[in-house]
């Protein structure tokens, strides 16, 4: 039988059913069989034509696990054990060229002018076709970093660590924090989430969260905010004097950006303190500008404003590595599991904001 995916054909559209065929394996290539597949807030952008990188037709989909189908050749992980058939398998959704000036010389692979990603910017309209992991199947290439994952943990938790839980490391990553730094968060959703177990991770003494959604600060706390702040109930000054009262008056050490909101820039930037750093993680497209003051909120402050843009293999392994380490913890993430014909109710439920997140299980 020929593999189904749901295909992305208009924007502001309802996917469509389709059926592929199986590709021939070049070397190196792996077909893999979905397991599960991340709905990512980046795949509602892109459902509604605000990624300006999205072609069409294509099968959306970013994140993925699944199991080994087919092989050509030898095929080994990025940690080097042997890729065989019937392998459960987690991969880096980017594919970088490993040759341009930011590969091979600033070492810096997510800005790579070459890069690529699954279920983003690949059409499905040619062969090999299967790009996406809103499928049946995936065809990883043969330049693709794969992890092995253990048989015994549920496949839909892990499949934020390739986008939200990767994003997050490559933006700890940019601006390490010390051990007993105050972070700052803005936004409870995926981002937001691995961002607070990162802090925790690292050591922070004091991790305020910032959101609109209760149900999703409560569960913040779990993953260790020492405190939550509804900016639907509270006042922008409010929120201030809040934030001000649990650093001394001196503001975040840290700050991290996981809304793609402009207003929310601001407000961070207010919250950070002199000499600090502010993390913008959550802009994957398009989404207005913002106004700074370049003396008070920058110059004056000697402030670090870091842009993070997508991820590298090694936040993927940073972020499987944290995911693995709190299991029960982050299978709390997935609120929601949807068999694959139900891919437009999932992209729903993530832009009403009713899902924290939803997966795919074809």
């Amino acid at each position: 039988m020929m593999p189904f995916a749901m295909v992305l054909e208009e924007f502001n559209k309802p996917l469509v059913l389709r059926e592929f065929p199986e590709p021939d394996l070049k070397p190196g290539e792996v077909l893999v069989k979905i397991e599960a597949a991340g709905v990512c807030g980046s795949d509602v952008h892109m459902w509604r034509g605000n990624d300006p990188r999205t072609p069409l037709p294509i099968i959306l989909g970013h994140e993925g696990v699944g199991r080994v189908k087919k092989i050509n050749g030898k095929k080994r992980t990025v940690l080097g054990e042997k890729i065989k058939e019937g392998d459960m398998i987690l991969w880096n959704r980017g594919v970088s060229c490993s040759h341009c000036y930011f590969c091979s010389v600033k070492k810096e692979p997510s800005l790579c002018t070459n890069r690529w990603v699954y279920g983003i910017n690949v059409s499905c309209g040619e062969p090999p076709h299967l790009k996406g992991c809103y499928a049946e199947e995936v065809l990883l290439s043969s330049d693709t970093d794969i992890f092995k994952v253990p048989e015994s943990v549920d496949p839909a938790v892990l499949v934020p660590v390739s986008c939200s839980g990767a994003t997050i490391a490559h933006a700890f990553d940019l601006a390490k924090p010390e051990e007993g730094d105050k972070i700052l968060i803005q936004g409870p959703g995926p981002l937001g989430i691995f961002a607070t177990a990162f802090a925790k991770a690292y050591g922070a003494s004091e991790i305020i969260i910032i959101g609109g959604t209760e149900e999703r600060l409560e569960m913040a706390k779990r993953f260790g905010a020492t405190f939550t702040i509804n900016r639907k109930k509270l006042s922008p000054e409010q929120r201030k004097e809040m934030v001000m009262e649990r650093t001394h008056g001196l503001g975040a050490d840290i700050a991290v950006e996981a809304t793609g909101q402009p207003d929310a820039v601001s407000e961070g930037i207010d919250l950070v303190r002199r000499g600090g750093k502010y993390l913008m993680a959550g802009f994957g497209d398009p989404n207005g500008t913002v106004t700074l003051d370049c003396y008070k909120d920058i110059a004056h402050k000697n402030i670090n404003i870091q842009g993070v843009w997508v991820s590298d293999t090694k936040h993927t392994h940073m972020a499987l590595k944290l995911l693995l380490n709190n299991l029960k913890l982050f299978s709390e993430l997935v609120s929601h599991r949807l068999p694959l014909d139900k891919a437009n109710e999932a992209l729903e439920l993530m832009e009403s904001k009713k899902a924290t997140k939803v997966v795919l299980t074809p």
